[in-house]
């Protein structure tokens, strides 16, 4: 459960913001018209994410082939690649709107699937299930930090802080 959730879903995503990086300009500006302010890509997708971090998604994944290939098209494109487009035309608030909701979801599916006294997925044993709502808690817990750093202290840099200057 872990491993689809943290490690498969985010790595499929990944791929499909790097297939974005090298689509034709005319694509992205087929799209842009739709997606002022990156909001409409942010969108699409939160709503794909949802779909993919919920438990009978998760067991029909498993389960079905036709719900693993759906999977393995949908989340680059309608996860990685949106917000690949989207996440330049954004701004500050929009951007930060969208960090703090997805860490609100990480906290909240962390704390269901740690407190749940049933499994949520069939497919998986409930010590699958509570393993992964702590790694979800410590993520969100790690990106409220990261976040706070960078709102308190500015960029987060790499060479600043080896001393190199």
């Amino acid at each position: 459960m872990t491993l689809q959730m943290l490690v498969q879903i985010p790595m499929l995503a990944f791929a499909g913001w790097r297939m974005a990086l090298f689509a034709p300009r005319r694509w992205i500006g087929a799209v842009v018209a739709w997606n002022r302010s990156g909001i409409s890509g942010f969108v699409l997708a939160s709503l794909t994410a949802i779909v993919w971090m919920l438990p009978r998604a998760l067991d029909a994944a498993l389960d079905a082939p036709p719900i693993e290939i759906a999977k393995f098209i949908s989340v680059p494109l309608l996860i990685g690649g949106p917000l690949a487009i989207s996440w330049p035309r954004a701004g500050f608030v929009v951007r930060g709107v969208f960090l703090v909701e997805g860490v609100a979801m990480t906290f909240r599916l962390g704390w269901l699937y740690l407190v749940s006294p049933v499994r949520l997925c069939s497919n998986y044993l409930l010590s699958d299930q509570q393993q992964l709502g702590k790694i979800m808690l410590a993520i969100g817990g790690t990106i409220c930090l990261l976040l706070a750093w960078k709102l308190v202290w500015g960029r987060i840099d790499v060479d600043t802080a080896r001393g190199d200057r």
